[in-house]
């Protein structure tokens, strides 16, 4: 029984290194080199473009927040910005009543 279990052992043992082996040699030739170049470039690029997108998302958060349009004005005719200005104008009109 015991010889049998190290003669599977040794023949899963030897399999898997052949199987290693041979990924590493292909690995190592010209095609699976442009391979992984070529793997590396197109992460790479997604990287960039997720970075982008939240960039743009988060600034887009932070305008809505701040009150600010796409040029970077502040706008006057919305949440606490538009109170301010209607109460100042309701303590002019009433001091001039």
């Amino acid at each position: 029984m015991k010889r049998g279990l190290w003669f599977v052992a040794g023949a899963g043992t030897a399999v898997y290194v052949m199987v290693r082996g041979r990924r590493a040699a292909e690995a190592l030739t010209v095609d699976g080199l442009k391979d992984r170049i070529g793997a590396l470039e197109v992460g790479a690029r997604m990287f960039r473009d997720e970075v982008a997108q939240g960039r743009a998302d988060k600034e887009s958060e932070l305008r809505e927040r701040l009150g600010l349009v796409p040029h970077g004005t502040p706008e006057l005719t919305g949440g606490r910005h538009k109170a301010i200005a209607t109460d100042s104008t309701t303590e002019k009109q009433e001091g001039n009543n």
